[in-house]
């Protein structure tokens, strides 16, 4: 795909698409405002002392927050939660539509449906998002020195100050809600995993920086290298598994040889079908409960809650396997959404096209969801190689959560997502340029 955006890029062609200067300017802005938003504090938090707990866990949970929210964590600005909340709700919402009737109907009935699963989607990000932000507010609370000037004083009341906060969190994340969805309807690629993609490299940086001082402290300089090639073995194994196909045969019945060869004579199926969500979902649902016990354990400490949440943290083997069994289960959920079998069949038979050797309708249903089934076993291991590829390294390196296999993932899911987009707005604005010379 790259490779033939490359080859069909021209200054004309760019020059020429219009629409496409707009929708990329819009995504711009956008990003630009989302960066800004990473600065705006919560009232009564003191900076120094949250920026210094953070950089003191920057391996572990909250580095990966802090990843995914663009520093707006270790900052606490009103943008700390990033998207998290909608994220789980989006998960939720989709749980159910499997399993209540009324919600699976809901999904079948075209772009009114899906106006109201998106309503109820913002209505549990809602409440999500003022639940865990109260949450962050007992957390800070309980850090010392972490609320007002000082270890003994506070700016505001404590009920206060947990309002204000939950409130500041429960907005920005409304507002990055919303800043995705515009992304969408009016820029250029998926307005979630964009966001999510500019808080990632944001932090490029400050973890190349932290990474050079920490093998510096340590006496150990070739710690940047490892980490850099670390980095550059995952990203091609990421780039490779990314591009890779089952390509299914399909044929045409004989008609005007020349419509016969603009016609495609395979279906492309992509390995991984899922792309980038299993791992976002999966990090985002373990947040809840890691968020969730902590503030429980910060009021009114448990022997089994703290023991619950050790169990909890990255790099034990109850977090691994909790995470790889997650990337598994959503790598075949998200495949079933992304990839409906039976409507595939149905429009190959309409086009007249068919699998040599199987029949059409319901045959090439069945036989579409067993190769479907079949390389989404090798797409689901890939991601969960990926995620587990950092916890080995962790075990030994204090790897810093820029360098693991879930931003790379990301990374490259994204950039290749945007591109296609732009390419076919390019085609788009080509074809239009086309049909207006004819008309002349």
């Amino acid at each position: 795909m790259i490779e033939q955006f490359a080859s069909s890029l021209s200054f004309e062609s760019v020059k020429a698409a219009k629409d496409l200067h707009k929708r990329i300017g819009f995504t711009l802005l956008m990003l630009v405002v989302f960066r800004v938003g990473t600065y705006i504090p919560i009232p009564g938090v003191n900076p120094e002392v949250l920026s210094e707990f953070i950089r003191a866990n920057s391996a572990g949970i909250l580095g990966i927050f802090d990843m995914f929210s663009g520093g707006a964590l270790s900052r606490m600005t009103i943008l700390a939660l990033g998207l998290s909340p909608y994220i789980s709700s989006s998960i939720i919402i989709q749980l159910i539509s499997k399993l209540v009737p009324k919600f699976e109907y809901l999904t079948k009935e075209g772009e009114q449906g899906r106006r109201k699963m998106n309503t109820y989607t913002r209505y549990l990000t809602v409440g999500l998002s003022a639940v865990q932000g109260f949450g962050v507010s007992i957390l800070i609370e309980q850090m010392g020195g972490m609320v007002g000037l000082g270890a003994d004083t506070l700016l505001i009341n404590v009920w206060l100050f947990r309002f204000v906060t939950m409130i500041s969190i429960m907005g920005g994340t409304l507002f990055l809600m919303w800043l995705g969805e515009q992304i969408t309807s009016r820029g250029i690629g998926n307005g979630i995993s964009t966001l999510i993609y500019a808080g990632i490299v944001a932090n490029l940086p400050s973890s190349l920086v932290s990474a050079f001082t920490m093998g510096r402290e340590e006496g150990v300089y070739y710690v940047l290298p490892l980490l850099l090639g670390i980095a550059s073995v995952i990203f091609a194994y990421v780039v490779f598994m990314e591009k890779a196909q089952r390509r299914i045969p399909i044929q045409y019945p004989r008609r005007n040889p020349q419509e016969v060869m603009n016609m495609p004579n395979y279906l492309p199926l992509k390995v991984n079908i899922s792309g980038v969500m299993p791992p976002i979902f999966a990090q985002a649902l373990l947040s809840i409960p890691i968020l969730t016990l902590g503030s429980i354990a910060a009021l009114a400490s448990n022997e089994y809650i703290n023991t619950f949440l050790n169990l909890l943290k990255p790099g034990s083997w109850f977090y691994t396997s909790v995470q790889l069994a997650m990337v598994i289960f959503f790598s075949f959920f998200y495949t079933s959404i992304m990839f409906n079998t039976k409507e595939t069949a149905d429009n190959l038979k309409k086009g007249q096209a068919y699998i040599p050797g199987i029949r059409p309708g319901e045959q090439t249903q069945q036989y579409l969801s067993y190769v479907v089934n079949r390389i989404t076993v090798v797409g689901a291991a890939y991601l969960a190689s990926i995620c587990l590829i950092p916890n080995i390294v962790q075990a030994h390196i204090s790897l810093n959560s820029f360098f693991g296999g879930t931003s790379i993932l990301i990374i490259v899911s994204v950039t290749i997502e945007t591109i296609s987009q732009i390419q076919t707005h390019l085609f788009a604005s080509q074809y239009k340029g086309l049909i207006n010379r004819r008309k002349r």
